[in-house]
């Protein structure tokens, strides 16, 4: 079973693994220096105490007098730690002690013992017997709880560098991820900033050596996808150029035979063919267009433009359209004077996007209906608005309908599902928003564009 650094999920982080793992081992290398610290200080403490204990025990023995000390407290004896010393005859009776409180008896086994009595801890040393028969025995007890309590505070004290680090290391740890989080952050927005128009590398001067072979991969990617779409905007542009003379030619032929056929079934099916050619031209215009829009290089410069003048200067271009199909195309243009209707954007783009949804009203339209177009404005944006009569587009296909090549199911009007597409891309340099509803109570569909 393959182990995984990352858990799945919402703990799939790099700041909660970071933290998940390494203050384990902080909390895991404190203690064990916390008990180490104890160990040695506790072994070092007694040390130094036994030696204190054995040379106040065998100093006292070899006096030929008693040394009169004065009594203990019990409070100096397990809070100070101060000894107590006992003297016993050589038989084991006892003479004298610092500390009449201690019962403790003669231990008959010399050196150093630990000794529990009455519930406390002590550490003894008895001296051996004498050589003499008047000679006299030392034992020197001292608290084993103060020994631990000394051992217990120096440890402490050695540790508390290391739990005041503690929290210190974990905030130092918590702020470098973050800020390596924002580096990563910082790629990811460099990255989803590419799109199909301006693919570029990403920059690895500030890349963290652990990530730099990812973001590597992903310029190469992105290299590759660079080519694909220069291959394919050339094949678009190549392929209409390619198509649009013999089109355009078979287009002349047919106008030529139109005097020659008779009427019936051969004009019906003439008709057909015609229809056909048509709206293979309108493919390949709108193919060319397509091209231009997605050329490298042929940034549209920007400038102020009058919506106004864009308007009129696309219904005078698709009157002819309207009126073929017995459409009453209007433009209201009371609701937002001349001089208020005013973009800074790129005139074709804007036109672009008039022309598409003009003539995409127009062509799904019934004839003999009304196709109203719109300018005013509202909560300070400008706002177009672009209404038919046609059968609308389902609400869970109008998110679609943007797509290239896309046609809604059912649709009669023979266009080439490149229109609201290549509007889609103009308005976005231009800065505005598309969007479409149906009609209420009726039917019909509404586009509306819009300032950001």
């Amino acid at each position: 079973m393959m182990f995984h650094v990352f858990p799945a999920g919402r703990m799939c982080s790099l700041r909660r693994a970071l933290l998940l793992w390494l203050v384990p081992v902080f909390l895991l290398v404190g203690a064990a220096s916390a008990g180490f610290a104890y160990w040695s200080y506790l072994r070092m403490a007694s040390t130094f105490m036994d030696n204190q204990m054995e040379l106040l025990a065998e100093s006292m023995a070899a006096q030929e007098q008693d040394i009169a000390l004065p009594p203990l407290t019990r409070e100096r004896v397990h809070k100070l730690g101060t000894y107590v010393v006992q003297v016993f005859d050589a038989d084991g009776k006892p003479r004298f002690s610092s500390w009449p409180e201690s019962a403790m008896a003669l231990l008959e086994t010399p050196g150093f013992q630990d000794v529990r009595m009455g519930g406390e801890r002590w550490r003894v040393y008895t001296t051996g017997p004498g050589k003499a028969e008047a000679s006299r025995r030392i034992q020197v007890l001292q608290s084993g709880e103060f020994r631990r309590h000394v051992a217990v505070g120096q440890a402490g004290a050695a540790i508390a560098p290391v739990i005041l680090l503690l929290p210190l290391s974990m905030l130092i740890l918590w702020c470098v991820v973050a800020m390596v989080s924002r580096e990563v952050g910082t790629i990811a927005r460099q990255a989803s900033a590419q799109d199909e128009h301006s693919i570029a590398e990403l920059p690895l001067d500030r890349v963290p050596r652990e990530i730099a072979p990812l973001v590597i991969s992903f310029n190469s990617l992105l290299t590759r996808l660079r080519d694909a779409f220069a291959t394919q905007r050339r094949f678009v542009q190549d392929a209409a150029h390619e198509l649009r003379t013999p089109i355009t030619a078979v287009g002349l032929q047919l106008e030529n035979l139109r005097g020659d056929l008779c009427t019936g079934a051969p004009a019906q099916r003439f008709a057909q063919l015609e229809a056909g050619i048509l709206r293979a031209q309108r493919l390949v215009d709108q193919l060319l267009k397509l091209s231009r829009q997605e050329s490298a290089g042929a940034e549209p410069a920007l400038g102020p433009v009058n919506v106004h003048e864009v308007l009129h200067e696309s219904i005078n271009q698709l009157i002819t359209l309207a009126d073929q199909r017995n459409i009453d195309l209007g433009l209201d243009a009371s609701r937002l004077p001349a001089e208020a209707a005013m973009l800074h954007c790129p005139g074709s783009d804007l036109r672009s996007v008039v022309d598409n949804l003009i003539e995409n009203a127009l062509r799904y339209a019934p004839e003999g209906s009304v196709v109203d177009v719109r300018i005013g404005s509202a909560q300070g944006r400008l706002l177009i608005e672009v209404e038919d009569a046609g059968p609308g587009i389902p609400p869970e296909l109008q998110g679609r309908v943007f797509d290239r090549f896309f046609r809604v199911p059912g649709s009669d009007a023979g266009g080439s599902g490149l229109g609201l597409a290549i509007a889609q891309a103009a308005a976005k340099r231009c800065g505005l928003r598309i969007t479409l509803r149906n009609r209420e109570g009726r039917s019909g569909l509404v586009a509306r564009v819009e300032t950001l």
